[in-house]
């Protein structure tokens, strides 16, 4: 059984852990001048009716007749939506925002990242898990696909926010020269063990360049036998592309240095040294894939892999352009990330780990996107990837009720709606997650009785 069909369900195979629902809480309806479903056009005078931890309908609010006892909450000039599902992140180092520079090599970068988490305690890691968990709420996520880099974290950070979190093992063993299947085994030990209701774990061979090639396929196959999800950066730099096509450059001559075995260089690409360790499948998230080779787009989507892109990540580190039409014509599914904030510029503010703030970076590198493209990589691409396609990132009967509320003018058309979202900064107005309002913390305002229409 492949990870999405476990997850579509709500059950890992071994992993033990569970999405469950969670019917018992009296049902209510949210109603807004718009609801934008995503799987269907935007609704004017719209409505969610909500039962339990679940939707039980989307339409517009004269549709939206139920029993008399069912409290109705108006909001009057606002858009509800599905919450963004952020499809790579790393929580861990939220807190190094701006503490490292660019650097014009991405091999010196990797050296000063490692230097600055070997000077920061367990306690430091934990409080920039959770300080970037609760950017990521504020700002209307409500699902993330976490690496994590210190697994003594969990499962305490996961009982510390209301987020669904996807935490990704992140294993690698060059410095160490330890054996992949001991790498291996104390990841699994460690997802045997956990069990939550909302959060779960999978597995991170970090990269490429950072790994053998055994370990690639060790974790391919555990995946495959257990259900688990995979994700991986793969052809992140022009480093790692010239460490493996051409057995040069200063990544390939740092990692040799450092006694890591450069036999698997030479004459292939990132992706294709990855379908050689029989590491493609539709269970993983290939973070990055910023330099392709011939064939390699079409490789990635033979497999049905998902690419996660990080706009301002990208910009950051100053890559070449993302090979945007080369995935889309392949037919690569592409979702949106926003990496960590070591990895984003920083302004005259403070950068915050926001949606938001990559689809901004995206309409300012690639708008002829459009915002409906921009939408399904941060809510329906993203869940299909991680097994639960109708659960989470679209308002429909039977999925989670996980979503935001953003106030806004009086809109007079669908494509007002959609700029709306596309242009919103800062906070959302307001979160909930499984039915439950999670965002802002504090007591959710008394509901309503029913108004009329909207005028």
């Amino acid at each position: 059984m492949l990870a999405s069909q476990a997850l579509s369900t709500g059950f890992a195979r071994r992993g033990k852990s569970t999405i469950a629902s969670s019917p018992e809480r009296p049902a209510f309806i949210l109603r807004a001048a718009w609801v934008l479903p995503v799987v269907r056009p935007p609704i004017r005078d719209g409505a969610v009716w909500i039962q339990g931890d679940r939707i039980r309908a989307v339409g517009p609010a004269r549709d939206l007749r139920p029993d008399p006892s069912v409290p109705v909450r108006d909001l009057g000039d606002a858009l509800i939506l599905p919450g963004w599902v952020n499809a790579h992140c790393h929580l861990d180092y939220t807190d190094m925002a701006g503490r490292i520079p660019p650097r014009r090599s991405f091999t010196d970068w990797i050296k000063l990242i490692t230097l600055a988490k070997a000077g920061w305690s367990l306690e430091d890691f934990r409080r920039s898990w959770l300080n970037g968990a609760a950017m990521l709420l504020r700002t209307g996520t409500t699902t993330v696909a976490d690496v994590e880099a210190v697994p003594e974290l969990l499962p305490d950070c996961w009982n510390r926010t209301p987020l669904r979190v996807f935490s990704f093992l992140e294993m690698t063993g060059i410095r160490a020269r330890r054996q992949p299947a001991q790498i291996l085994a104390e990841a699994l030990d460690r997802i045997e063990q956990w069990q939550h209701p909302r959060c779960r774990a999978g597995l991170s061979p970090h990269a490429p360049y950072s790994t053998r090639a055994e370990l690639l396929r060790q974790s391919a196959e555990a995946a495959r036998q257990r259900g688990l999800l995979l994700t991986t950066h793969v052809a992140e730099s022009g480093e790692e592309f010239a460490m493996f096509v051409h057995a040069s450059g200063p990544m390939f001559d740092w990692l040799r240095r450092n006694d890591r075995d450069m036999q698997d260089c030479g004459g292939v690409t990132p992706v294709q040294h990855l379908h050689r360790a029989g590491y493609l499948g539709p269970n993983l998230l290939a973070v990055h894939a910023n330099y392709l080779g011939r064939g390699d787009a079409a490789l990635l989507a033979r497999h049905k892999v998902t690419v996660v892109h990080c706009p301002r990540s990208h910009r950051y580190f100053q890559h070449q352009p993302f090979p945007w039409r080369r995935l889309i014509e392949a037919g690569v599914r592409i979702c949106v990330g926003t990496d960590s904030l070591a990895t984003v510029p920083t302004g005259r503010n403070p950068p915050e780990l926001s949606l938001f703030d990559e689809i901004h970076e995206l309409r300012r590198t690639q708008p002829w996107l459009g915002p409906v493209r921009l939408l399904r990589m941060v809510t329906l691409h993203p869940a299909h990837a991680l097994g639960l396609k109708g659960r989470i990132g679209e308002l429909s009967p039977g999925a989670f009720a996980d979503l935001m509320v953003i106030r806004t003018e009086k809109l007079r058309s669908a494509r007002a709606a959609y700029e709306a979202i596309i242009s919103h900064r800062g906070p959302v107005e307001a979160v909930y997650i499984g039915g439950e309002p999670v965002w802002p913390p504090r007591s959710p305002a008394p509901f309503t009785p029913q108004p009329g229409p909207h005028a």
